[in-house]
């Protein structure tokens, strides 16, 4: 290093020094390279080593004329320095008098995306680069929505190569309302726009007169910017696997993601919510009484439970979420295109699950970042889908937990990573463990499938028992956890000692809705069949079961009803030998807008079957069926 620099001179003033953790992103040839060389270069961050071979490597591969190339400061891979990009994600470790820095220099080419997105997941700042002889390109503001998306709220603006540019001022103001303009969508919290040439230096590390400009550098900008956020306090401790060296001995290793743990804690397992307590903690030195974010270390507790990898340990009274069925960001990195519902693995922290990316809801258009409907993803494309897995996992949304928030696709077939993915909503709560009590979803979580009640409405004779005797066939056979719950079966127990007038009628249907929601909460998929004849009626039952309740309409026209007649109730009614009789006697009200309408006189059972199991699948109640 230089024997005497500013940073070396204000290091010895005694500053305070905080981390600041950075990328620098933008388009291919934008110059990031170099303006982190300059950064390094400036500072006094250069070895006398490193430098005599940085200059060296410009005779050789520069392109600056034999001069220093300063983006070889950075750029250490033999093919980067071929072709004069970027692109593995280059991480160098700086510090002036005010603070210090990790800064991550990112590929700009489209081709390396991912790379990109990988850096922004763990940076509280983003330089963006726009190349003043090109303007702002489609892939500046790519990076520029990746990295909002990824939780980026700080960015400044480098508008850079303004030494190449006639009339560096007015390219400098045009540009600036330009990015203005395109990133207020973004609602980053500041926007500073700072006029350089990374080559030259001017306003990196030194003040310049370039473009008129009587602003802070770059370097003060990065050393005033106060990016502090709240570091979460709730406890994330992602399972990285399970020491068994004998077997009086079980440790769980892994790295505090967030807040803090100490010994004699109560803890719960997530997914399954038992509890035990902290029995000791370890770090690289030895026994310790508390462990906080990012330390590795190893936890035994004072029981054995169901905790293994990708288990996570929260506290009972602040705990992650556990969910099959979420909407997740995904940015796609795979040459071969999103296909919804193909099968995929996902990745949650250290976790393998199964399952599909069921649909796209909206792709980005990185124009004006609108977001529109779309069928599928393309690389690079950056949208909105709906994930249903196959076993219940613990996770939390990104914007609360960025660690345990977000998650990987992954091709089951060669491994290749298709796309990585921010949690923004599951159906699920917030899932508190009782210790001897199972929740609801605990159970569902077990059978692989959410807990439903399918309930089949319609006349008498529109085919409703039939419906849903075929679809607890296919049910069962798809290895579900599925009961019937019919009108008949009720009467001749529950409601056996009820009548038909209106006042028994509704204690029936009260007493079968129950009934449903009991086995609903033992994790089961009910089909229910009763007639429920008034609107009122069925938004009693659809209140009472909450998000679990599937209303089915199965309707046929009363005079096909009545023609089939299976049991006879038609013809008795309309000799007056039943009285009360939905739809001849006694009012029905047909469903205004039921979640699924089967027309039994158009289709016939198999096509009603499908349709039925269909919307089950594409809502993430049950599996698809394996090809």
């Amino acid at each position: 290093m230089s024997p005497s620099s500013p940073v070396a001179d204000a290091a010895e003033a005694g500053h305070p020094r905080d981390l600041l953790r950075l990328i620098t992103c933008g388009s291919v040839d934008d110059g990031k390279s170099t303006l982190i060389g300059r950064l390094l270069f400036d500072t006094g961050q250069v070895a006398e080593d490193q430098l005599a071979a940085a200059r060296s490597d410009s005779r050789r591969w520069g392109t600056t004329g034999g001069d220093l190339d300063l983006a070889l400061l950075v750029d250490g891979l033999q093919s980067e320095r071929e072709q004069g990009i970027t692109i593995d994600v280059a991480h160098r470790y700086f510090q002036t008098g005010r603070r210090k820095f990790i800064l991550a220099d990112t590929p700009g080419h489209e081709q390396y995306t991912g790379n990109m997105a990988t850096a922004a997941s763990s940076a509280d700042l983003a330089v963006l680069l726009v190349d003043a002889s090109h303007g702002l390109q489609r892939q500046t503001r790519r990076h520029a929505f990746i990295a909002r998306l990824l939780g980026v709220r700080h960015v400044i603006v480098a508008l850079n190569k303004l030494d190449l540019v006639q009339d560096p001022a007015g390219v400098a103001a045009r540009l600036a309302d330009e990015v203005r303009q395109a990133m207020a969508p973004l609602q980053f919290a500041q926007l500073p726009i700072v006029p350089i040439s990374a080559l030259n230096g001017d306003n990196v590390v030194r003040r310049s007169a370039l473009a008129g400009y009587e602003g802070p550098t770059l370097l003060e900008l990065l050393e005033q910017v106060d990016v502090e956020a709240v570091a979460s306090d709730e406890l994330r401790f992602p399972v990285q696997f399970v020491s068994r060296p004998d077997e009086r001995f079980r440790g769980y290793a892994g790295t505090l993601a967030s807040g803090e743990i100490r010994v004699g804690d109560v803890v719960v397992a997530l997914p399954g919510g038992s509890r035990a307590v902290v029995r000791s903690i370890a770090n690289g030195t030895g026994e310790v009484a508390l462990a906080r974010a990012g330390e590795s270390i190893m936890v035994t507790l004072d029981r054995q439970i169901d905790l293994g990898r990708g288990h996570l340990l929260t506290r009972p009274e602040r705990p992650a979420l556990v969910a099959r069925r979420l909407e997740a960001d995904l940015v796609w990195l795979s040459s071969q295109p999103l296909v919804p519902g193909q099968r995929c693995e996902f990745k949650f922290t250290h976790r393998y699950v199964s399952g599909r990316v069921e649909r796209v809801l909206e792709r980005i258009d990185f124009d004006d970042f609108s977001r529109a409907a779309a069928p599928m993803l393309e690389a690079n494309d950056i949208g909105r889908c709906s994930v249903t897995l196959e076993e219940a996992v613990a996770l939390d949304l990104y914007e609360e937990h960025r660690v345990t928030g977000s998650f990987l696709v992954i091709d089951p077939a060669t491994r290749a990573t298709l796309a990585a993915g921010m949690v923004r909503s599951t159906g699920a709560g917030r899932l508190v463990s009782i210790e001897g009590r199972l929740t609801p979803a605990q159970r569902a979580a077990q059978k692989s499938q959410q807990a439903s009640v399918v309930w089949f409405t319609g006349l008498s004779g529109a085919g409703k028992s039939s419906l849903a005797e075929a679809v607890e066939q296919v049910l069962f056979q798809r290895g579900h956890h599925v009961f019937m719950l019919d009108a008949d079966r009720v009467r001749q127990g529950l409601g056996s000692d009820l009548g038909f007038d209106g006042a028994d009628r509704r204690e029936n249907l009260r007493r079968s809705a129950e009934a449903a929601r009991l086995l609903a909460e033992a994790g089961l998929i009910v089909l229910a069949t009763f007639i429920t004849p008034l609107q009122a009626d069925r938004d009693h039952v659809r209140r009472l079961l909450g998000d679990a309740y599937v209303e089915v309409f199965v309707d046929a026209p009363l005079d096909e009803c009545e023609r089939r007649d299976p049991k006879g109730h038609y013809r008795r009614a309309r000799a007056a030998q039943l009285t009360r009789f939905t739809g001849i006697d006694s009012p029905w009200e047909p469903p205004a807008a039921p979640d699924l309408r089967i027309d039994t006189q158009r289709d016939d059972l198999s096509t009603a079957v499908r349709a039925v199991m269909q919307y089950l699948v594409s809502t993430g109640r049950v599996r698809a069926a394996e090809s």
